[in-house]
């Protein structure tokens, strides 16, 4: 997967935003490893913007881990100054799982109850539904009962 090309713009809007950012990945003298390379992807799902810190002290290493780390990801190279690197990639749309099961919620309704007197506005009231519960035409909220059982049936089990 190829590095993500930003324009000079969007780099330094990018530079910015990251200046107060920590460092979330620490590369030490192993190098870029497979476990450093999956910590980087998950940091870079659930930020999208990140810093990694890199122990070295070797300039081109570093240069070769960013240059790395964004084709293997599929990051932008934002910055790399010193032995901080700045990576972005955008973050990846959340799946919102639907649930068979689930009910509906609360309703909510207006009850306006006109008044007794003639010449007076009438009185509007919001009023919240649960789903045990049902609007009675007079505006009042009144629970369900249970079922009633027969007198009959029960008598004959």
């Amino acid at each position: 997967m190829p590095a993500i090309q930003l324009s000079v713009a969007e780099r330094k809007a990018h530079r910015a935003e990251a200046h107060h950012l920590d460092p979330v990945v620490m590369i030490g003298s192993d190098g870029l490893t497979p476990a450093v390379r999956k910590e980087t992807d998950a940091a870079l799902n659930a930020h999208g913007l990140i810093k990694v810190r890199v122990l070295g002290d070797d300039r081109e290493q570093r240069e070769a881990i960013f240059q790395d780390l964004c084709d293997a990801l599929g990051a932008a190279p934002i910055q790399h100054i010193g032995k901080l690197l700045v990576l972005w990639r955008p973050l990846p749309k959340k799946v919102k799982a639907e649930d068979e099961d689930r009910k509906p919620g609360p309703r909510e309704f207006k009850v306006v109850k006109n008044s007794s007197r003639g010449g007076q506005r009438p009185e509007v009231r919001r009023v919240r539904v649960l789903g045990n519960q049902r609007l009675t035409p007079g505006g009042m909220v009144k629970k369900s009962k249970p079922k009633q059982k027969s007198v009959k049936k029960t008598r004959a089990d």
